[in-house]
């Protein structure tokens, strides 16, 4: 079956075909490194990290770019009120955020460049605009002239009239909802030289300027939360399309993950930051609390979702680690199931894909219930198959590495004298005793995987 996956642009599911055979070229916006990460920036890049690894599936030679937004008002304003440089705030906020998306198990991208490295790049974007009659200089800024660009508002579905001011009011501005390539240095800020004086760019500028750059004037996919659609993505397609480049065939949002039926906002201590909620969960549970609904669906979290997704992820993982104590770690990868790949390949259905993973694993428990060892191996290699594809392998080394070695130790040598003593009552021919034994070592599931992240 063919990948089909939803346009923004299209407002429709269609076929993805990439512009180049065997290759896909993503730009995903990535984070403004002014906080640390919360789950609906967590969520984000996560979905786009199972497309990612689909892609991989399916044979592509995938390039991804992400970049990192190092210069933008909140972050000037955060160093205006701490009275600190703007460079204290970005670069340890970018380490938090490099740190947890790979804690959260997401592929490193292709490249993550960052804006302050890309401002020449910029500079003659801007100058092209001028040129070209799409932006005007006013007081030192330079503005993009939405009435230039007929096309404004297509991806967000709004008329011209309707469309709003998002920037606030500045003077010289033609029209109030025209938006800033290039905003004019303040007092104390960081600025660049440029034919209209000191400033700094304008947010959307900044990723059209970074996807021509590492992807070129057309690539296959742009994607990024279901809130930047407007204003951001809106400016960048007006903006590149106005230069005459093609940019991104399909656009691609993830939903938002609220509280109260409200966004969640970027803040210092944000107790819906991945570092607060890691505190409640592991790393694998969080991302597949993250990765289990539709990507495109929003996502009210609660507490108790969130411990409902821990407990299903350790069944499934339960039985991994019981499968592999049976039949050894080093059976092969079993083939894909049809269904999964299909759900996979239907606009990434990754809760019909889970369904699959816990049919397998019923069925797998089925198995090692009646001694079934096909049954056992057929069903772990089909689950470590499928659980891969969704970064949600327990036995994979990055989750191995989570795990302190000295409790590994421990752990190994308690199931070692449990699989003794039924062996034992086995020989005595007490095999009720020795059933009875291993159903209550299975009961907790915690200490085969600790045991068995050593083990593989």
């Amino acid at each position: 079956m063919t990948l089909r996956l939803y346009d923004t642009l299209r407002h429709s599911i269609r076929e993805f075909i990439p512009r180049l055979a065997g290759q896909v070229s993503i730009y995903v916006c990535g984070p403004t490194v002014v906080t640390p990460p919360h789950i609906g920036q967590a969520r984000s890049q996560i979905s786009f990290d199972i497309l990612h690894r689909w892609l991989n599936h399916k044979n592509y030679q995938v390039t991804l770019c992400r970049n990192v937004t190092d210069i933008e008002d909140m972050i000037l304003d955060r160093a205006v009120r701490e009275n600190t440089p703007w460079w204290l705030i970005t670069e340890p906020s970018y380490r938090v955020f490099f740190s947890l998306y790979e804690t959260l198990g997401c592929l490193p991208p292709s490249v993550e460049p960052r804006a302050t490295g890309h401002i020449p790049e910029m500079i003659e974007m801007i100058e092209r605009l001028v040129a070209k009659g799409n932006a005007y200089e006013a007081d030192g800024s330079v503005y993009f002239s939405i009435a230039s660009f007929p096309e404004y508002g297509r991806l967000s579905r709004q008329r011209m009239e309707h469309i709003r001011d998002v920037e606030g009011h500045a003077t010289g501005k033609r029209d109030p909802r025209d938006f800033a390539l290039w905003k004019s240095a303040r007092p104390g800020e960081p600025c660049w030289q440029t034919p209209w004086g000191p400033g700094r760019p304008g947010w959307h500028l900044e990723c059209s300027a970074m996807a021509r750059k590492y992807l070129g004037r057309a690539f296959d996919i742009h994607g990024g939360g279901a809130n930047l659609v407007f204003p951001h993505h809106e400016n960048e397609i007006a903006q590149s399309r106005a230069l005459g480049d093609a940019f991104a065939g399909f656009w691609i949002h993830n939903g938002p993950v609220t509280r109260g039926g409200e966004k969640i906002h970027k803040s210092l201590r944000n107790p819906l930051s991945v570092e607060s909620l890691l505190t409640r969960v592991r790393p694998a549970e969080l991302r597949y609390y993250l990765a289990a609904p539709h990507y495109r669906s929003a996502v009210e979290f609660s507490g108790s979702a969130l411990d409902d997704a821990a407990r299903a992820y350790r069944r499934i993982e339960r039985f991994v680690y019981n499968a592999a104590q049976r039949i050894g770690h080093g059976a092969a990868p079993g083939r894909l199931p049809a269904e999964f790949a299909a759900a996979m390949d239907d606009d990434l259905r990754v809760p019909r894909a889970l369904s699959i993973v816990h049919s397998a694993v019923t069925d797998g428990n089925a198995a090692l219930d009646a001694s079934d060892d096909d049954g056992v191996a057929a069903n772990y290699r089909a689950v470590r198959t499928m659980l891969g594809i969704l970064g949600l392998d327990p036995l994979d080394q990055h989750w191995k590495g989570n795990t302190h070695t000295r409790l590994e130790n421990i752990a190994s040598a308690l199931l070692a004298l449990i699989h003794e003593l039924a062996e034992a009552a086995r020989q005595r021919g007490d095999r009720a005793r020795a059933d009875a034994i291993l159903a209550q070592a299975h009961q907790h599931g915690d200490l085969e995987r600790i045991h068995s992240t050593s083990s593989k």
